[in-house]
């Protein structure tokens, strides 16, 4: 007869809450010091458990993540308010503390609209490297808000205050670390085209736009191989930070 392997996941380091929210801390396996650390942040209507497969991800090379529910979703505090960035960097200050090293590097990896507070978040956080996916556009959330058609707990008067106070092109084009657009081309929630309106905006060196032929909305962030192209992204911005190869802007790369 022959045997079943059983496969035991990979699981948290430190489950917990701070100032209002749930996360999770993975951390690499055994004695090895993180290379660095991933925030990740769920889009609208989703959670932190969605993208622990990401987590795991991370954590086989060697980087730590923490992955939270925001507020107005899972088991964080509600609503979803005008908090949304400083919670960004709250999450950051926690993986920093439990990380415990100085100096080590911080990226920010988020879904539509995680992928949109991760930009905004990038300077904040002091992140060396964001990976946004399928990014939510201001206008898109904030008729979604509107209309009640976003799957979250929200203050919406406070939360509307916050989308309307930033414009995503400019912060696309004041990031001085690169970015990693990964767009469906099939997406039915938010188009390509506005992936591709941001990547003209790039002035971070190393920044570019994956598209992906067909897909849908959520295609894309539980893709094995583009997570790995994800996190080859992170490394790869951290190496040249290191090096100081990158401080002030340049022309934009071509969008592929």
């Amino acid at each position: 007869m022959r045997r079943l392997r059983t496969v035991t996941p990979g699981l948290p380091a430190e489950s917990g809450t701070d100032h209002g929210l749930a996360y999770t801390v993975w951390m690499p396996p055994g004695e090895v010091p993180a290379r660095g650390g991933v925030v990740v942040l769920h889009g609208a209507g989703s959670c932190k458990e969605n993208h622990h497969d990401f987590a795991r991800a991370a954590i086989a090379l060697g980087l730590a993540a923490i992955v939270f529910d925001q507020r107005g979703h899972g088991q964080s505090e509600r609503p979803m308010d005008g908090r949304a960035l400083d919670d960004v960097v709250a999450m950051a200050a926690v993986l920093r503390d439990r990380i415990g090293a100085g100096g080590v590097p911080l990226a920010l990896r988020g879904s539509s609209m995680g992928g949109y507070l991760a930009i905004l978040a990038a300077a904040g956080v002091d992140a060396q490297a964001v990976v946004a996916v399928c990014p939510a556009s201001t206008e898109g959330l904030r008729r979604g808000l509107a209309a009640s058609t976003l799957d979250l707990d929200a203050d919406r008067d406070a939360l509307d205050a916050l989308l309307a106070t930033h414009d995503l092109g400019r912060a696309v084009a004041e990031l001085q670390v690169p970015l990693l657009l990964l767009h469906a081309e099939g997406d039915e929630r938010v188009p390509i085209e506005h992936s591709r309106e941001l990547a003209t905006r790039m002035r971070a060196p190393r920044s570019r736009l994956i598209a992906i032929p067909g897909g849908h909305h959520r295609s894309i962030q539980h893709d094995a191989e583009l997570q790995a192209v994800s996190l080859r992204f992170i490394v790869r911005a951290w190496r040249i930070a290191e090096h100081g190869e990158y401080r002030t802007a340049e022309a934009p790369t071509t969008p592929s």
